[in-house]
């Protein structure tokens, strides 16, 4: 059977540096009480009306084809993680598909928010491994900026996430040495709201016991957007913050160590584990809770804040350009986040 391999890694930030500073402007916040609570010190916000997840999913893409020695025609098959697609429908991947000029190959979108990367790492390392395909482009790319509140009210959410984007060329190799050595997927729907955007949304009444018909009489259609939701300005992205927290420290570390115990090995045997950035704060618990030294764990949320999906490949491809990731080194990457879903995956690069 082939071993899944990264052929080829490809990052993408837009250029437009947003410091803690910068957004003081727009909030009664502070650069000392984003970093003591976040580790975030910048983020990245695309160009407003020019630039959207597709696109800079894209631009990552263009640089992980061209790193795999391949031409985009090899591609046949194409990936998509994001919570935050241009369009309601279709998905990301016919629009990356459409802007790279692709042949008419199958696209998938993966709506596993922040561990999308892992769930279609997942996907791919299977795809591969039974021969079905031998180039699949897999994207996580997130922009964020386009859906938060930027008033006080929202800043607890607000000041964490950051727009970006990642991907990998993933292919078949017949090295034993090399390539995905086990993938853990997990998932727990009973806190789904802790760290939701539930509006605009088809639940009505559901999964909210407070919520009323706009228009009791009215038999079809009008619970998606409407008046009343718009007034409230019930529209953004809401964490409880607490228990998103407590979940990861447990989760993050137990999803690490299965990845570990399943192919016999432990902790000190890791070259680096490139976690989830979701809070500098969860990183450096979890590197304690396996006891990590500080160069087998690598992290960028500092300069890119929360990019969810693209988090992982992104902090992947910048600590392969660092010249920290080299031949045979074993490597997990995990990711805990809304669901709560959360996984991991080994390999060996």
């Amino acid at each position: 059977m082939n071993n899944t391999i990264i052929a080829g890694i490809g990052g993408y930030v837009p250029d437009n540096v947003i410091t803690n500073d910068t957004l003081t402007r727009f909030m009664d916040t502070s650069d000392a009480w984003i970093w003591e609570r976040t580790g975030i010190e910048e983020r990245r916000y695309v160009t407003r009306f020019e630039q959207t997840t597709a696109t800079i999913g894209a631009e990552a893409a263009k640089q992980a084809i061209e790193r795999a020695g391949i031409s985009k025609e090899e591609i046949d098959f194409i990936i998509f993680a994001t919570l935050s697609p241009d369009y309601f429908f279709p998905g990301c991947g016919v629009l990356v598909q459409r802007i790279l000029g692709l042949k008419d190959i199958g696209a998938l979108d993966v709506r596993n928010q922040c561990s999308g990367f892992l769930y279609g790492l997942s996907i791919a390392d299977q795809f591969i491994k039974t021969g079905m395909y031998k180039n699949i482009l897999l994207i996580g790319a997130e922009v964020h900026s386009y859906a938060m509140d930027f008033s006080t009210k929202g800043r607890n959410v607000s000041v964490i996430f950051g727009d970006g984007a990642g991907a990998v060329i993933l292919q078949p190799s017949k090295d034993p040495a090399r390539g995905i050595l086990s993938t853990h997927l997990h998932s727990d729907g009973a806190d789904a709201e802790a760290l939701s955007m539930p509006n605009p949304g088809f639940h009505c009444g559901v999964h909210n016991p407070d919520w009323k018909p706009p228009v009791p009489e009215q038999k079809y259609g009008g619970v998606f957007i409407t008046p009343d939701l718009l007034a409230r300005e019930d529209f953004y992205p809401y964490m409880d913050g607490q228990a998103v927290f407590k979940k990861a420290i447990i989760k993050l570390p137990e999803v690490i160590m299965e990845a570990l115990t399943a192919n016999q090995y432990q902790p000190e045997d890791l070259q680096l584990l490139i976690p989830h950035q979701a809070n500098l704060r969860i990183a450096q618990l979890v590197q304690q809770t396996l006891k990590l030294r500080d160069d087998q764990v690598f992290n960028n949320i500092q300069k890119y804040g929360n990019t969810t999906a693209a988090s992982v490949p992104l902090a992947l491809c910048e600590a392969w350009e660092k010249g920290k990731v080299k031949e045979e080194d074993l490597i997990c990457l995990a990711a805990f986040g809304s669901g709560f879903t959360w996984g991991s995956a080994l390999l060996k690069w």
